[in-house]
């Protein structure tokens, strides 16, 4: 039996055929276990199959991670320094927020979470005031970006459509930021300040936006 505790000694999930740390985190993974601020540091994870784990806010300073299958995985503001990524699926991973200084082969793991392509016209969602989601159209042109979570960024996009929260059609929104900016269907709308180029900067200048209609509507 192997515990997972948390770096405040709680314990998370218990795992009651597991011998190795590896095994037991793939058991809470399988189990859906919360694993919240989950203390894994230096753990040997080398291939582990975690596709999906809620890790978020989880220590994993120096953990070997090395091929570890972490498909999907939810990594926001999980603390990786110095762990071993060489080989890693984080495919889809939600990095937003982790600690990736001196991780290994850190650069080409978060490349991975990429979502959007870098060319061609593509169709975001977002969330206004009073429940109301548009529908954009990203130029093929038009910047882009989304760090390594889900919400996307551009320097550019065409309103296509606009919806009440009944889903019944409106002629425009009110950005939940900025009530003077609107998002007029038929109109092109650019951010009011110049876009930040900086990938990484989720919260940078820019048009923001998700890539499903479902993700922008649980937006809050």
């Amino acid at each position: 039996m192997i515990e997972i505790k948390s770096c405040d000694g709680r314990v998370l999930y218990t795992a009651q055929s597991a011998d190795d740390v590896r095994a037991a985190l793939e058991e809470a993974v399988e189990a859906g276990a919360d694993l919240r601020g989950a203390d894994l540091r230096g753990a040997y994870l080398r291939d582990a199959d975690l596709g999906g784990a809620y890790l978020r806010d989880a220590y994993l300073r120096g953990a070997d991670l090395g091929g570890a299958d972490l498909r999907g995985a939810y990594l926001r503001d999980a603390y990786l320094r110095d762990a071993d990524l060489r080989d890693a699926d984080l495919g889809g991973a939600d990095l937003r927020g982790a600690y990736l200084r001196d991780a290994k082969n850190a650069e080409l793991a978060i490349a991975m979470t990429r979502i959007i392509p870098d060319t061609g016209p593509i169709i975001g969602w977002k969330k206004c005031c009073d429940g109301r989601i548009v529908q954009l159209r990203i130029p093929a042109k038009a910047k882009r970006s989304h760090a390594s979570g889900r919400k996307c960024r551009s320097d550019r996009a065409k309103v296509l459509a606009v919806f009440n929260s009944d889903g019944t059609p409106a002629t425009e929104a009110v950005s939940l930021r900025d009530l003077n900016f609107r998002y007029v269907v038929g109109e092109t709308v650019v951010p009011q300040v110049p876009f930040d180029d900086n990938p990484w900067n989720e919260c940078g200048s820019g048009i923001h936006w998700y890539i499903t209609r479902l993700e922008a509507e649980a937006h809050f």
